[in-house]
């Protein structure tokens, strides 16, 4: 019998692990996401199997042997929890943390994917060894039960099927569709990437959605401000030394994103570590310009192949676009709106709040993305034109604002919304690399710049609440010093680094307020919406389309 320091392992491209056979009987989605698209997630569920596992590990039994099997005759390998000997039977086990199905005579009976499992463990000792296997067992750690699985013709027959069933989807470019027991969606700890709930909202507007996405993502977001500042790993740390400055040390699990802002620098240790342990490492010029980030993207090329069959369609991309554009018009035109409560109507603020209600009504009917183009300019024409009516009387005259003006910027203001937009796009761009999506391949903004299209796309969604709000809620507060937060080098006009470490401050705490989703109906902070945003996006080309682009000020 060969162990697991000897087995070689083959080509396993061409053979289907028994856990996602597992995978396949508790839900074929599931299955899909995990061996087609290359998508894991790993939760609290998943780390308690591990450290069961580990525990039997440590367990001293002579009769106790683990190790890695593969048949190329059936197309399957595996590795086995525990093989032991009874009575001259080789009898191969599996250990499980939770508890066993009970039948309606209250009797314990494996779970039909935990059946299925110990069935093809079973055929591929028998495959592998030449011998026979009567029967497999499995121990269900939550209720103590040992439940006995016979090995029959019947199980091997369906075994091959789910092989063959697994062979069709790993060839297929369609995600299956979610599956109608929606229990075992809240059991899932791929919910958060399958969105089962949307999904099934996507279809009944009239569904009540559980919330199933994750509420936060409490991992810090470190800004590197400080030029010459270098980061580097130390054991399972992310390692920070500025200059003039103690070491700081920050443990990875408590990472969410590194952004490196002007002249600070990473070593190759330590973004393959952020790498391994899914880090945005994002990067931000000392003007505030957007500049990259550090793709570590792995498989998820069948998203992208649907994503750009998809986007080779310009009417496909001409809907999105309407979308976007009535979002982020309706955002603007309510963000103005709110600017006349309580206040004495100015004249010049109600006029374009009427003009641009008259051409979001246009939108809709746009036939072409260069049309569609000459609304979104007259749209932003008119919003920026207004936005100085909500500025406050007593703000100092050296922070009003005269009119959008990009880069550089020629005023305070315009310098405060474009390190804004710089920042929205890093939090942009990590969730579509998140996702897995293709960031050059967009609907609506063509290739032009070194931003990629997709998160420029995306990026119009967020603008008002995440940037907008932020910057004239802060300058109508007197939070800004107009001599210590900017700096003036001629017609230009940028943020000191105290001025950014300060917005970054403002931002971050904005990404932590809460927002009720119009359509799902159920809250997130903004940070997370970002991802959720995208994920909805995907799910427009994926059969279960509707719920993107609805995130609009109310």
């Amino acid at each position: 019998m060969q162990t697991l320091e000897h087995l070689e392992i083959y080509t396993k491209s061409e053979t289907i692990r028994v856990s996602a056979l597992h995978a396949l009987a508790y839900c074929p989605r599931l299955f899909y996401l995990e061996e087609v698209e290359e998508l894991y997630t790993q939760d609290a569920a998943v780390f308690a199997g591990r450290r069961l596992h580990t525990e039997l590990e440590k367990q001293e039994d002579e009769e106790w042997e683990e190790l890695f099997l593969e048949s190329e005759e059936l197309g399957l390998r595996g590795r086995l929890d525990a093989l032991r000997t009874r009575d001259g039977q080789t009898i191969p086990y599996e250990h499980k943390r939770g508890r066993c199905y009970r039948d309606e005579n209250n009797q314990p009976q494996a779970w039909e994917s935990d059946r299925l499992q110990i069935l093809a463990y079973a055929y591929l000792l028998e495959s592998a060894q030449g011998i026979t296997v009567k029967e497999g067992r499995i121990r269900y750690h939550a209720d103590n039960v040992l439940v006995h699985v016979p090995v029959d013709d019947a199980g091997r027959v369906a075994v091959r099927e789910a092989i063959q069933q697994a062979r069709v989807l790993r060839l297929s470019t369609h995600r299956p569709p979610v599956i109608d027991n929606e229990r075992l969606c809240a059991r899932c700890s791929l919910a958060p990437v399958c969105l089962p709930e949307e999904a099934r909202l996507a279809h009944d507007r009239e569904w009540q959605a559980i919330r199933l996405f994750p509420e936060d993502d409490e991992r810090q977001i470190i800004h590197v401000l400080e030029p010459g500042t270098c980061v580097g790993r130390t054991g399972e740390q992310i390692k920070i030394t500025r200059r003039n400055q103690p070491v700081e040390t920050v443990p990875a699990r408590q990472v969410g994103q590194l952004v490196l802002h002007s002249f600070s620098q990473i070593s190759t240790q330590a973004l393959h570590f952020c790498a391994d342990q899914d880090i945005g490492v994002h990067f931000i010029s000392g003007g505030g310009r957007y500049l990259g980030s550090f793709d570590t993207r792995q498989g998820s090329i069948q998203r992208r192949i649907r994503q750009y069959t998809a986007l080779s369609n310009p009417d496909f991309c001409l809907e999105l676009a309407c979308k976007l554009v009535v979002c982020r018009g309706q955002g603007q035109r309510k963000f103005l709106m709110r600017g006349t409560r309580g206040k004495a109507k100015a004249e010049k603020l109600e006029k374009a709040i009427a003009q641009m209600k008259a051409v979001l009504k246009q939108v809709p009917q746009a036939k072409s993305l260069e049309s569609l183009l000459g609304l979104e300019g007259n749209l932003a024409a008119l919003y920026f034109g207004a936005l100085p009516c909500l500025i406050s009387p007593e703000v100092l005259k050296e922070l009003h604002f005269g009119g959008r003006n990009r880069r550089p910027p020629k005023d305070r203001f315009n310098a405060l919304l474009s390190f804004g937009y710089a920042l929205l796009l890093k939090d942009v761009m990590n969730s579509i690399l998140i996702v897995g999506l293709e960031a050059a391949l967009g609907f609506y903004h063509q290739p032009r710049s070194q931003a990629a299209p997709l998160a420029l796309d995306l990026l119009e969604i967020f603008r008002v609440p995440l940037v907008d709000m932020t910057v004239m809620a802060s300058v109508n507060r007197g939070q800004w010093d107009v001599k210590a937060d900017f700096e003036i080098r001629g017609t230009q006009v940028w943020l000191s680094e105290f001025g950014r470490r300060k917005f970054v401050e403002l931002y971050e705490n904005r990404k932590q307020e809460s927002w009720k989703h119009p359509v799902t109906g159920y809250s997130l902070t903004y940070r997370r919406l970002f991802e959720l945003e995208v994920r909805l996006l995907e799910k427009e080309w994926c059969g279960e389309g509707g719920l993107f682009g609805h995130l609009v000020l109310r």
